[in-house]
């Protein structure tokens, strides 16, 4: 229906024609002009003919109106007071209507009776009379007559079918009236009761012209009219009019946003045909994202309102794409942030604004949690529509809280949304800023989720993906944040449970929560202190690095807040002195972490108070007296322990560095004193010429680097102190201890200088002159020229040489330590030659290693279980001239072996590989020396732990020995420069911090009953105390000097490549320094990779330090141009940058590590060009030969896997895969199979017969991953997308088919095994996709789907050969693939028949037996076999052993297909 046309201000011509014509006639009769008729809304207008009784009484009038209405039973009252009714409405309606009929004038009367209505009605208190129901009157003889409920007197009126239509059109007419009517908090809506005399009546004479009138009305009329009269149309349509009057109604939707509110609800009411259903839920859906805040309920409630299932999921993801909550909490944050600008009453208003409107957002949720609840496919429609969102950044804060909605309310959903969100977060689709989101906006509405939470973050603590895990621990922060107290304490439970589990994965990432909790909201945790205390009872499974994390916490809720008498206090001081007095070392050594954690918490409170002169009292000098008590009684219970001894100087260290600036200075002086008299005493002497007493070796004193200083020098007294302990262990130990006097050991040399150096940077503002003499001072060994000497020496003496040597480099490395920031030039020199003196002695300790197998170094990193980590025996083999392999054999009873392995083996990329470069430099070491070496990566638990600051060295330059060659040895030593060998250690050491923290490992489930304690966290302990922020700050702070290095690289194989005329294994190749300068390029690929990499770039806050390393990188192109680029031109200039490196890559894995460090770049985003570069520069290495510098080829299961991911990373980034295999399967095998047996393919040099496994494999995989992309087809497919389906297929067919045939010339078993598996998947993938298209394409491209079928036929009969080859072979691992296999091949037999049947060729299928053959296709003859010949049409099956009858069953069937195919297709022809 088309509403009539409208006047320029918006009026309908006929309709105002007929209102101005009533008025005229109106005015004429009562003598006045037209203009004093003009309706005024807000003066009532009293006839000067009507008269009261009384301001409230009874109307008396002699007009037709009044008498015939009072006659009929109602009594007309005046003011404030309701109509009466003495009479049935019924009984008055008909009474009326009689009288009227019977009226001598009629039909004269009725025009009569209604202008007496309409003069009645003028006075507004006499027309709302009318509107409102009328009051029964109650007298002795009408008690029983009248309802209790009467309608109005209107609309009485109008179910009287000879007044209904002039009093419709006094209505209507009436109603223009009221249209800027302001109704007060108490006034009277007569718009409102106007309409709603229409609805509900018992019979419309000309309803369609009422419902023309009325839309009419609608066109002219202000918007709240229009709202009243929209929804009351289903009220007053009849039921065959609702089609034509929803359609224009839904007209209006698109013309007035304002009036979609009440357009959807009366739509909702009608009777809509599936067409305008959609149609109009399509308006619906375009207008979400503009409709007001208040409205948009309605708006979803219509949307989601009587949904099929077919189309649930489409309509769902229309809603996700169009409903933005960030529209919805933007009005939220701009009253807020007004509230703050404006006055008090304002605020106020302001606040009940934000209320509304968060109220709105809730009433939102609860539309959609209804149509979850009771309509059954939403909740799989929209799980299913965030499952099909592939963009990170499609997904919205809705997703998520839609998501705990549906867990919340659907029971069964549960364990698909927690797959969803397992599958999306590791993706980056539901990152923490998204979470942080929905708790920081929306939590009115996630409260009522609370336990679904809880749920969800409960379970993700228990996976095992790091992110997922990350994800769960923040959901604990921002529910304990953002909800009541309720949810606090449930999260706090919720946590201490976890922690008490003792799995080491859960009790890390709880702990670490609540350290985030305390020290974010520590007044809030403090009230749920009881439950977090109760932890202490379950210590007996946390390791050391959770005790301190464990009485940070206590402390902090202890000495926090005033609440200094806090009964937390004294159980943890009880539970120290437990701990302290255990002669148990694992119970002292919690006892010492304990103690130390809990005297910083006190110092700092102490530091606090003492900053407020006002507190600074008695109180405060009690905290000393407990904090100096506390301090003693661990130093007392360490002295006659060194290990204990050690761990105490070591956390005393920590102390100072983690409260630097904040300690307070009693306390300071106090460890310093103690510390300084200590270290002089025990560990240095003067150098003398000559030392006193027996040792074991020689005393020499080694390592001077203060030469000219020959008076007054200093020497560390390390080979006479580890002699006479290693001399005197046991008998003077005891007599020692007896006494009671302190035990001085070696093993306390480097955590008592560690403390020294951080005692007097503490206390002299960094400044390192009082001990500077420590740097270049001497120590005293032993004569270290070992060569040849080792076999002679006893175990004991070898054992002893090997501790020396420990402790040596140890020292070393703490020098290292302590002097790395020092800007002196002299200074800067001897850091350089300290770290060369460690590579030095790390050489002479592998050898020495080597030749004591089964020794036990001594403890170095004392916060750590060091017994577990120590190797026994055969922990460490001796490697001779050969490369580790990618799994590394290990001892039975080795822990720390196997702790230590899988720490390697979490990033085979990383330190794996760069174990084997490692590995190539020692077998060059040993050829020259003739004595193995041993590796020193399951060794690290012995060696102290090198800081970030160490990595300032890497400002310096490169020195390398042809610079030595060429210049004096003298001069070049005094050139601050690093040497490749120190460079290859720093470069090592970073890369191992950088994927510690910045790269999470595969959280793995421990065994039942077997929870691995210790360690990846071994050598990391100073590390773990700085967040993955503060690491990747100071990485980016070294990018400059590690582009330096790099470049440095590059430009030395370029040169070495130019030298050589290309050939690597050139007659003027250093190799070891290649080998070294090798392993130094690989860790820096290795190192910008791993940073790059890290997860938290993705994160808002950390965008700026993206940006600021993106910027280091492009600055190398374009030096002060990349001020003002845009984050995706620094992404593009950075790709290529390092896409330069590309032509002076050494081996395979620095091609390797390339190649990842281009994909981590491209990623942010990824672009189509950067894909096609990444895959040109995999092909590129792929197609090149990798040579050792001895000549070599690169092989080795490391090569190999390094290879197969390469070759992954190829077929995943090219733009046809199908296309990829074709040319390696077609033009590389055939080179190879013509090669010789050691030889090559000349296209693919990296394909040989010992990586071809790898190539089919990943050929295989990605072929069949590919088909699986290939939509099904339908039979609404045009024929070119039909065509072009299956030329896609063809080409899919066919390399599988060259595939399947190279198996007759590589036969090995982890081929067949390969082409079992993906052989099967391959048919799957065919019949699930492929079977489909041919139903509907067989008739219009007959030639391509015979042409299809008949190339499948041959890969599927050699697939049933190889099944043949398995059972023969009584392969298990093979013929675990055969039964599956050939049920394949059954079902694609029936369904090739099917496929004939749909197509009406059924009678060209016949069965066909398919004999049992071998690889080379020879037959494989049974004991009863009946030669039978395929080409005949038999029925029976051949008669197979027992054993293997269920298998030639489908074999045979399989057979058939063969042979059916064949036939079929001949005989369509």
């Amino acid at each position: 229906m088309v509403p009539p046309r409208l006047c320029g201000n918006g009026y309908n011509k006929d309709f105002v024609a007929m209102v101005s014509k009533r008025k005229l006639s109106k005015s004429d009769a009562c003598g006045e002009s037209p203009i004093a008729e003009l309706p005024q809304t807000k003066k009532s207008r009293i006839s000067c003919k009507e008269k009261t009784s009384a301001e409230d009484g009874v109307v008396e009038n002699d007009n037709v109106f009044v008498q015939l209405i009072k006659t009929a039973g109602i009594s007309l009252n005046a003011g404030e007071r309701q109509n009466d009714i003495a009479v049935d409405q019924a009984t008055f309606q008909k009474k009326l209507c009689q009288i009227l009929r019977k009226h001598p004038f009629y039909p004269r009367v009725v025009q009569e009776f209604v202008s007496g209505l309409e003069t009645h009605i003028k006075d507004r208190d006499q027309f709302r009379n009318c509107l409102l129901p009328c009051a029964p009157v109650r007298g002795e003889g009408t008690r029983n007559l009248v309802h209790s409920y009467c309608e109005s007197l209107i609309k009485l009126l109008l179910g009287i079918e000879t007044l209904q239509p002039a009093v419709i059109t006094l209505l209507l007419e009436k109603l223009p009236e009221f249209f800027f009517d302001t109704v007060g908090t108490f006034g009277t809506n007569f718009p409102r009761l106007i309409v709603n005399q229409f609805k509900w009546l018992d019979k419309i004479l000309d309803s369609k012209d009422l419902v023309m009138k009325l839309m009419q009305m609608v066109s002219v009329s202000p918007a709240t009219i229009q709202h009243d009269i929209i929804t009351s149309l289903p009220e007053i349509l009849e039921d065959s009019q609702q089609s034509e009057v929803a359609r224009e109604v839904s007209q209006l939707l698109k013309r007035d946003s304002r009036l979609t509110v009440p357009i959807l609800d009366a739509l909702s009411s009608l009777d809509l045909d599936a067409g305008l259903l959609a149609e109009v839920r399509q308006s619906a859906m375009i207008i979400v994202p503009a409709v007001k805040l208040e409205d948009l309920p309605v708006v979803i409630k219509f949307i989601l309102h009587n949904i099929k299932a077919v189309d649930a999921v489409e309509v769902i993801s229309a809603l996700r794409k169009n409903l933005d909550l960030s529209s919805c909490i933007l009005p939220l944050q701009m009253l807020s942030s007004q509230s703050k600008l404006k006055s008090q009453p304002q605020t106020s208003s302001s606040t009940s604004q934000v209320s509304s409107s968060q109220n709105c957002v809730k009433l939102l949720f609860d539309v959609i949690k209804l149509a979850v609840r009771f309509q059954k496919g939403i909740s799989e429609a929209w799980i299913k529509a965030i499952e099909n969102t592939v963009s990170v950044s499609d997904h919205k804060v809705l997703d998520l809280i839609v998501l705990l909605l549906i867990h919340t309310t659907n029971t069964k959903s549960r364990k698909q949304i927690e797959r969803v969100l397992r599958n999306k977060i590791p993706l980056g689709c539901v990152p923490d800023q998204l979470l942080q989101s929905a708790f920081r906006n929306y939590s009115l509405v996630i409260k009522d989720f609370f336990p679904s939470i809880l749920s969800l973050a409960q379970t993700f603590l228990h996976s095992a993906d790091p992110c997922v895990v990350s994800f769960g621990s923040c959901m604990y922060k921002q529910a304990f944040a953002a909800f009541d107290s309720y949810c606090q304490q449930e999260v706090v439970s919720a946590l201490v449970t976890h922690i008490c589990g003792g799995n080491d994965v859960e009790v890390d990432i709880s702990l670490d929560v609540l350290t985030d909790l305390v020290t974010l909201h520590t007044s809030s945790l403090i009230r749920y202190a009881t439950f977090v205390k109760n932890i202490l009872d379950y210590t007996e499974k946390l390791n050391p690095q959770q005790i301190r994390k464990l009485f940070y916490i206590l402390g902090e809720l202890a000495f926090s807040q005033r609440q200094e008498d806090s009964y937390i206090q004294d159980d943890m001081h009880m539970v120290i002195r437990k701990w302290l007095s255990s002669t148990v070392p694992k119970y002292k050594q919690m006892g010492i972490i304990g103690a130390i954690t809990v005297a910083g918490s006190m110092a700092a409170k102490r530091s606090k108070e003492d900053r407020c002169s006002l507190e600074r009292t008695q109180q405060s000098e009690e905290h000393c007296r407990q904090l100096s008590i506390l301090l003693d009684l661990v130093s007392y219970c360490c002295e006659q322990s060194p290990e204990a001894l050690a761990l105490y100087y070591d956390e005393l260290a920590n102390l100072i560095e983690k409260q630097k600036g904040n300690l307070d200075s009693q306390i300071l002086e106090r460890i310093g004193k103690s510390v300084v008299e200590d270290f002089s005493n025990d560990f240095v002497v003067d150098l003398t010429p000559a030392v006193d007493g027996v040792h074991l070796f020689p005393v020499k004193s080694l390592y001077n680097l203060d030469e000219d200083e020959s008076q007054g020098t200093i020497v560390i007294n390390l080979l006479p102190l580890l002699s006479q302990n290693w001399l005197g262990k046991g008998v003077d130990e005891m007599a020692i201890r007896n006494q009671g006097k302190k035990i001085v050991a070696p093993e306390c040399l480097s955590p008592s200088f560690r403390l020294l150096r951080l005692y007097t940077t503490e206390q002299h503002n960094g400044s390192m002159e009082e001990i500077d003499a420590l740097l270049g001072c001497p120590l005293h060994l032993t004569d270290l020229e070992i060569e040849g000497k080792l076999d002679s020496l006893a175990k004991q003496e070898r054992e002893f040489l090997c501790s020396l040597l420990f402790h040596a480099l140890n020292w070393f490395r703490e020098v290292v330590n302590a002097f790395c920031q020092q800007q002196d030039l002299e200074m800067k020199g001897k850091v350089l030659t300290r770290l060369q003196n460690i590579t030095e002695l790390q050489n002479m300790l592998g050898k020495c290693l080597a030749a004591s197998p089964g020794y036990v170094p001594p403890s170095a990193i004392f916060d750590c279980e060091a017994l577990e980590a120590a190797p026994t025996i055969n922990a460490v083999g001796l490697v001779k001239k050969k490369k580790t392999g990618g799994k590394k054999q290990k001892s039975e009873g080795s822990k720390d072996s196997s702790a230590d392995h899988s720490q390697m083996e979490e990033n085979p990329e990383g330190n794996q590989l760069e174990a084997e470069t490692t590995q190539l430099e020692k077998d060059t070491t040993e050829k020259k020396s003739g004595i193995p070496l041993v590796q020193l990566q399951s060794y690290r638990p012995f060696f102290r732990e090198l800081d970030l600051e160490v990595f300032t060295i890497l400002h310096c330059g490169l020195l390398t020995k042809s610079i030595l060659d060429s210049e004096m040895h003298t001069e070049a030593r005094e050139i601050v420069q690093l040497g490749p060998a120190e460079l290859a250690f720093l470069l090592d050491d970073l890369c191992q911090k950088l994927e510690h923290i910045l790269i999470p490992p595969a959280a793995k489930r421990a065994p039942f009953l077997k929870q691995g304690k210790a360690c990846r966290k071994i050598g990391f302990s100073h590390l773990c105390q700085r967040s993955s922020q503060e690491v990747a700050q100071c990485a980016v702070e070294l990018l400059k000097p590690l582009c330096n290095h790099m470049e440095n690289m590059h430009n030395y194989f370029q040169a070495l490549i130019t030298e050589n005329q290309g050939v690597v294994d050139g007659p003027r190749v250093n190799i070891q320094e290649h080998q070294l300068m090798s392993s130094c390029y690989q860790q820096l690929l290795q190192a910008f990779r791993l940073l790059f990499a890290w997860s938290g770039f993705s994160q808002r806050e950390n965008s700026d330090l993206l940006r600021s390393a993106l910027k280091v990188l492009a600055d190398r192109l374009k030096p002060g141009e990349t001020e003002f680029l845009l984050l995706e031109d620094l992404i593009s200039e950075s790709f290529h940058y390092l896409l330069n490196f590309q032509h002076s890559i050494p081996n395979f894995q620095c091609a390797l590590t390339l190649t990842h460090l281009l994909i981590v770049i491209a990623e942010k985003p990824v672009a189509s060009w950067k894909k096609d570069k990444i895959a040109s520069l995999a092909k590129q290495f792929l197609c090149q030969s990798w040579m050792q510098p001895s000549g070599m080829r690169e092989k080795g299961s490391q090569f190999s896997d390094a290879l197969h991911t390469l070759l992954c990373v190829y077929m995943e980034h090219t733009d046809n895969i199908l296309k990829a295999v074709e040319d390696i399967s077609s033009v590389g095998v055939p080179e190879l199979i013509n090669s010789a047996n050691d030889g090559y393919s000349s296209t693919y040099p990296t394909l040989t017969r010992q990586t071809f496994p790898v190539f089919f494999q990943v050929m295989m995989a990605q072929l069949e991953n590919s088909v699986r992309s290939i939509s099904a087809g339908k039979p609404s497919d045009s024929s070119e997308v039909q065509l072009e389906k299956l030329l896609h297929w063809n080409m899919a067919v066919r390399d599988f088919h060259i595939l399947v045939n190279l198996v007759k010339v590589f036969d090995s078993r982890p081929v067949l095994s390969v082409c079992l598996k993906y052989g099967r998947l391959f048919v799957e993938a065919f019949l699930k996709l492929a079977m489909p298209l041919l139903d509907y394409s067989f008739k219009k491209h007959r030639e391509d789907v015979q042409s299809l079928l008949k190339t499948l036929q041959l890969s599927t009969r050699q697939l049933h050969h190889m099944c043949g080859h398995s059972k023969i072979h009584q392969d298990l691992g093979l013929t675990n693939h055969v039964p599956l296999l050939k049920k394949s091949l059954e079902q694609f037999v029936y369904r090739v028949k099917a496929m004939l049947a749909f197509n009406h060729c059924q009678e060209a299928f016949w069965v066909g037996i398919l004999k049992n053959r071998d690889l080379q296709g020879e037959e494989i003859l049974s004991q009863d076999s009946e030669e039978n010949d395929p080409g005949e049409g038999v029925s029976q099956l051949p008669r197979e052993d027992p054993a293997e009858e269920e298998g030639d069953i489908s074999g045979s069937e399989g057979g058939s297909e063969h042979n059916d195919d064949e036939d079929d297709e001949e005989s369509s022809e």
